[in-house]
């Protein structure tokens, strides 16, 4: 069944750690002219990679287990104080994806309160000291205009991203 209204049922919501996938990356990236649904990404290019690795501001961001749950927790708040579905969440050690519905504020929105809360949040639980961000410019917006997307989606944020990360960080 097809959702006939401009509002969106839900939202795949992804960012990526800062410094994590560059372009150039032999996993291909997107860049603004290059940003249309299903089109390809960009093709691996390793002088473009060195290049961008050069200009980095600070070394790429992994997240510990410590990190994860901030983020986690930071994202159910969110969700929570602003009355938000949170139908699936992931925090992985170099991205996050949420399945969200958020009615109709614009994801935009929606993407710079869950990376703005989760820095927070890591700075308030002290495993985030830095000045700069822990987080790559923009992210990754997917309207989901069905219920078969957003079990789809769903599916992808809890099956789809590999096996349960153990907690490294234990003795």
């Amino acid at each position: 069944m097809w959702n006939d209204t401009d509002t969106p049922l839900a939202y795949l919501i992804t960012f990526r750690c800062y410094g994590t996938w560059l372009h150039g990356d032999e996993r291909g990236s997107i860049d603004r002219f290059h940003n249309r649904y299903k089109s390809p990404y960009l093709s691996p290019n390793e002088k473009w990679q060195q290049h961008n690795t050069r200009t980095l501001k600070g070394e790429p961001v992994t997240l510990n287990a410590t990190q994860r749950g901030a983020v986690e927790q930071a994202i159910r708040e969110t969700c929570h104080l602003r009355d938000w579905l949170l139908h699936a969440i992931n925090v992985r050690t170099n991205h996050a994806h949420m399945v969200v519905s958020i009615g109709t504020v614009k994801p935009e929105r929606a993407l710079n309160a869950f990376k703005a809360n989760a820095t927070r949040q890591m700075k308030q639980a002290s495993c985030w000291q830095q000045s700069y961000s822990p987080w790559a410019d923009k992210g990754s917006k997917r309207y989901l205009w069905n219920e078969r997307s957003i079990e789809r989606a769903i599916d992808y944020v809890i099956n789809g991203q590999g096996d349960e990360l153990p907690n490294f960080d234990e003795d």
